[in-house]
């Protein structure tokens, strides 16, 4: 065999051993983490975050609107289902989002005794457009059961969302929700028609590769 076909034997071995040893989709993936060209997120990693620092979530009572309640803490977590080649879309489990130490300026309320996250878990698109789109899993709709203290003793109202649209940034690794709506669907007359989610969430990370920032592209 001469030098030349010796090279070239040589090149297609070290192909096939990267072939074998190259994690699939590690480069040009939708999710990534450290930076947008850093390896691929592997299914069924968890992503997890909490408030930006410095930030609250809000549940107005309208669009925008300065009444309703205010959430100094509120975190989720998410497996990853799915994560092809960009452009594309990543899929992801919403296995847990929480809401607490929370306050309330609405008329009549005295304080929040809970907000919790129902029919969990929900589905989440992350697409490489740069949007990240949460629909119902099989366990019933979006709802979240707020229970209020009131001077008349606690009030229990249940609202739902079809869906629920956020921006992640790649400049802070964030996710932002702003005024997505929900409806009410049980509770007295003192219970708002609708709330309003607005939270920012980041950094995202990836918290089964020791909290690496996570990009989308």
């Amino acid at each position: 065999m001469n030098k030349r076909a010796l090279l070239a034997s040589a090149g297609a071995a070290l192909a096939a051993v990267l072939a074998v040893t190259q994690p699939a989709g590690a480069a040009g993936a939708v999710l990534t983490t450290g930076s947008a060209s850093g390896p691929s997120v592997a299914v069924g990693d968890v992503l997890a975050a909490s408030l930006t620092s410095g930030t609250t979530a809000k549940i107005a009572t309208t669009s925008g609107g300065s009444t309703g309640i205010t959430c100094n803490a509120s975190a989720f977590s998410a497996t990853v289902t799915s994560n092809p080649a960009a452009p594309g879309t990543a899929t992801e489990t919403l296995t847990s989002h929480t809401l607490s130490t929370c306050t309330t300026n609405i008329l009549g309320a005295t304080g929040v005794q809970s907000i919790t996250v129902n029919n969990l878990p929900y589905t989440t698109a992350v697409t490489s457009g740069g949007t990240l789109t949460v629909t119902a899993g099989s366990t019933g709709p979006i709802q979240t059961t707020l229970k209020i203290n009131t001077i008349l003793g606690v009030t229990t109202c249940v609202y739902r969302a079809t869906s629920l649209t956020a921006t992640p940034s790649n400049t802070d690794n964030s996710l932002s929700f702003s005024n997505q709506q929900f409806t009410k669907a049980t509770g007295p007359g003192t219970c708002p028609a609708n709330g309003y989610f607005s939270a920012k969430y980041g950094p995202v990370q990836d918290s089964t590769q020791a909290g690496a920032p996570v990009f989308v592209n």
